[in-house]
C-alpha cells in the first residue's frame, strides 16, 4: 500500500511538471496566444500572500489548498502567473522571510504534495508559478547557522558575516565591529556570547545575512534555485537582492542629522546596499534559469530612484533581472499628473527598450487605496491607477485584493500588532499588518476566507461590502474595471505589444497616451488613453498631437469609459469627469 502510495505521488508529480514544462515552453503565451515575445514581457503578475489568501482547513491561515482552491477567480481575472510570498518552514519571526529550510514546505502552509498539485492545476489554467527567493539571510535556525554559530572552527562559520567587535563600551559590553543599522531598526551585529563575535543583519537579529563572497553559498542557493525548477515553477521574486553585500572594509557610515522611526542616528545605507558585485551574482543565476526548458523569470525587489538607476538591474548586455520592479511610478504617492508623467516617460526611454514592471502596491507598503485616495473619489482615483497599471507598455504586478479596493486596515493599539517592526516602532512605525489582512471573498463575518472564529488578522470590517461577491455581480465595481483592462490588453495588439508615447505634456490636470504598433491599421488601429486626475471635468484637444504622430483619425471608438457611456469620441473633443477615464481606437 505504501508503495501504492508512493507510485500514484511520482506520477502526479510527473503529470504535473509535463503539464508546467508544456506551458513554460510557449515562447509567446501571455494569456491570448498572440504575441511572439517572451511570457513576461506583457505579464500580469498575481502576488498571494499565502497567510491571507484562503484558509482551506479552518486554523485561521491561508494555505496551498486554500490557493489552488481560488484558481478559477484567478484565471477569470485574467492572470498569467501568480507569485507566493515565502512558504518554506520558518519560525514565523518575519512571517516566512526567515527560512530555516529551503526545499520544503512549512507544515502551516501544506504539503510539498499540495504544492505540485498547485502547479499543476495552475497550469491547466495557462497561470504560472513564481516563488520567494530569499537570498540575502537566513532564519537563525536553519542548520547552516546552527552549525556556523557552533564555533569559530566550523566549516560554515564562514557562510555568514562574522567579525570581532571594537572592544567594550563604558558598561563593559562589547562594541559593534560599526555603527551600521539593521533596516529594522537599531544596531546590524547581534553578539553571540559563545564565540565572543558578531553577526551581520541587515534586518531582523533572527535572520543573519549570508557570506556571498563565500563560492560555497552561492552554489548551495542556485542548487535551491534549480530544486525549485525542477519542480516547475516559472521563476523566482528574489527579496532584497540590492542587499546582498556588504562593504568588506566595515568603515563606520557617514551619520546625517535627525533620527529615524526606530529612535536611532539617520546613517548613509550606501555600504550596506547596491554593492556592484551583486550583478555579478545576478547574471550567474540568470544562466541558471536559462538553462531550465522553457522560458524562467527573474523578478527582483528593487527600489531605485529613477529609471536611469533602474536600467543597471536588467544587466548590460539584458542578462541580470528580465524584471526588476520599477516603483517609482506606482510609489510616487501623490496624484501629481507632472510627477506621473514624467516618471512614465522615463519608463518608456530610458530602460533601453526593456519593459518595466509597473506596482503599486504590495505586502510592505500601505494600500494604493489609501496612498492616493481624498476619501471622496477613492473608487474613481483606484480606477484611473489600474488604467495606468493595466494599459502602459509594461508587465504589470497586482497585489491581492487590490483589484477590490481593499483598504489598509492598521492596527489602532500596539498590542494588536503582529509584524516585529510595528512592535519595535510604535507608533511612529505600526508595521505592515494592515496591508496583509485577509482576502475578502464575500461579506460573511470571516469574509469567506475561513471557517475559524478567530483568523491569524482580524477581516476589517468593509469586507462587507468590498469583496469578491458583490463585486462580481456589480458592472460598475473597481474588480470588473480590472477584468476588463486585463482583457483589453490581451485582445488589442496595440495594448499588448504597441509603444507607449505620451500626449498632452501641457495639460495640467490629465495623463494621456497613445499605445501604438507597427502597422497600424483600419483592423488593428492605435489607442488613445485619458485619465482626469482632477475633481473637474477636463476636455482635451487631441487632433493636432495625433496628426504630428503620423496617425490620420477624426475621432475615437469607446473601448472603456469610467462614464460608462457607449458613443464615439472626436478627437478634439474628449470629455472626462473628475477622475474620469477614456480609452478609445483611433478611426477616420
Amino acid at each position: 500500500m505504501v508503495f501504492l502510495r508512493r507510485m500514484l505521488a511520482v506520477a502526479a508529480l510527473a503529470s504535473s511538471l509535463s503539464l508546467s514544462a508544456q506551458m513554460l515552453s510557449r515562447p509567446g503565451w501571455a494569456g491570448s496566444g498572440m504575441s511572439s515575445d517572451p511570457w513576461w514581457q506583457h505579464a500580469v503578475i498575481y502576488e498571494i500572500y499565502p497567510r491571507s489568501f484562503q484558509d482551506s482547513n479552518g486554523d485561521g491561515v491561508g494555505d496551498l489548498k486554500g490557493i489552488t482552491q481560488r484558481l478559477d477567480y484567478l484565471q477569470s481575472l485574467g492572470v498569467d502567473a501568480i507569485w507566493l510570498t515565502p512558504i518554506y518552514p520558518s519560525p514565523q519571526v518575519d512571517f516566512g522571510y526567515d527560512i530555516s529550510d529551503y526545499t520544503s514546505i512549512d507544515p502551516q502552509y501544506g504539503t510539498m504534495e499540495d504544492f505540485d498539485n498547485l502547479v499543476q492545476e495552475a497550469s491547466r489554467r495557462n497561470i504560472r508559478v513564481l516563488m520567494d527567493l530569499v537570498l540575502n539571510h537566513t532564519s537563525d535556525k536553519h542548520a547552516w547557522f546552527v552549525e556556523s554559530e557552533s564555533s569559530k572552527n566550523n566549516p560554515k562559520r564562514d557562510w555568514y558575516v562574522w567579525r570581532d567587535g571594537k572592544g567594550s563600551g563604558p558598561d563593559g559590553k562589547p562594541l559593534p565591529p560599526n555603527n551600521w543599522q539593521s533596516l529594522f531598526g537599531h544596531s546590524a551585529w547581534q553578539y553571540d556570547q559563545k564565540t565572543k563575535q558578531f553577526y551581520y543583519h541587515c534586518f531582523y537579529p533572527q535572520q543573519p545575512d549570508l557570506n556571498w563572497r563565500n563560492p560555497q553559498v552561492k552554489q548551495a542557493m542556485f542548487d535551491v534555485a534549480r530544486f525549485w525548477l525542477n519542480r516547475g515553477v516559472a521563476g523566482f521574486r528574489l527579496d532584497a537582492i540590492d542587499t546582498l553585500f556588504e562593504d568588506s572594509s566595515l568603515a563606520d557610515a557617514k551619520e546625517l542629522p535627525g533620527l529615524n522611526i526606530f529612535g536611532d542616528p539617520n546613517i548613509e545605507k550606501s555600504q550596506q546596499m547596491g554593492l556592484p558585485e551583486i550583478h555579478g551574482v545576478l547574471r550567474e543565476l540568470r544562466s541558471v534559469i536559462n538553462n531550465a526548458p522553457g522560458q524562467r523569470l527573474l523578478v527582483g525587489e528593487i527600489y531605485t530612484k529613477s529609471a536611469a538607476d533602474l536600467a543597471a538591474w536588467y544587466g548590460a548586455k539584458n542578462d541580470e533581472l528580465q524584471l526588476p520592479m520599477d516603483t517609482g511610478v506606482g510609489f510616487t504617492n501623490k496624484l501629481d499628473v507632472t510627477a506621473f508623467r514624467e516618471k512614465l516617460e522615463a519608463a518608456q526611454t530610458q530602460l533601453h527598450g526593456n519593459p518595466p514592471l509597473l506596482v503599486f502596491d504590495n505586502h510592505d507598503n500601505p494600500r494604493s487605496w489609501d496612498r492616493y485616495g481624498d476619501g471622496r473619489h477613492n473608487k474613481e482615483i483606484a480606477r484611473v491607477l489600474a488604467t495606468i497599471l493595466l494599459t502602459s507598455r509594461s508587465a504589470s504586478l497586482l497585489y491581492y485584493g487590490q483589484e477590490l479596493g481593499m483598504a489598509t486596515a492598521t492596527p489602532g493599539r500596539k498590542e494588536d500588532v503582529k509584524d516585529p517592526i510595528g512592535i519595535i516602532g510604535w507608533p511612529k512605525e505600526k508595521g505592515r499588518d494592515g496591508e496583509r489582512t485577509p482576502m475578502q471573498w464575500d461579506g460573511r463575518a470571516e469574509a469567506g476566507f475561513s471557517k475559524a472564529a478567530k483568523t491569524w488578522l482580524p477581516i476589517p470590517t468593509s469586507a462587507m461590502t468590498v469583496n469578491v461577491e458583490t463585486e462580481q455581480k456589480d458592472d460598475h465595481s473597481l474588480l470588473k474595471w480590472y477584468e476588463q483592462l486585463i482583457a483589453l490588453r490581451r485582445s488589442r495588439r496595440a495594448m499588448r505589444e504597441g509603444q507607449q508615447i505620451l500626449l498632452n505634456h501641457d495639460a495640467d490636470n490629465a495623463l494621456v497616451w497613445v499605445r501604438k504598433h507597427q502597422g497600424v491599421t483600419a483592423t488593428s488601429p492605435a489607442v488613445v488613453v485619458a485619465c482626469n486626475f482632477s475633481d473637474k471635468p477636463v476636455t482635451l484637444h487631441l487632433k493636432s498631437e495625433i496628426t504630428k504622430l503620423g496617425l490620420r483619425g477624426q475621432f475615437l471608438r469607446s473601448l472603456m469609459r469610467s462614464d460608462y457611456g457607449m458613443g464615439p469620441m472626436n478627437l478634439d473633443s474628449v470629455k472626462l469627469e473628475p477622475y474620469g477615464v477614456y480609452i478609445g481606437e483611433i478611426h477616420y
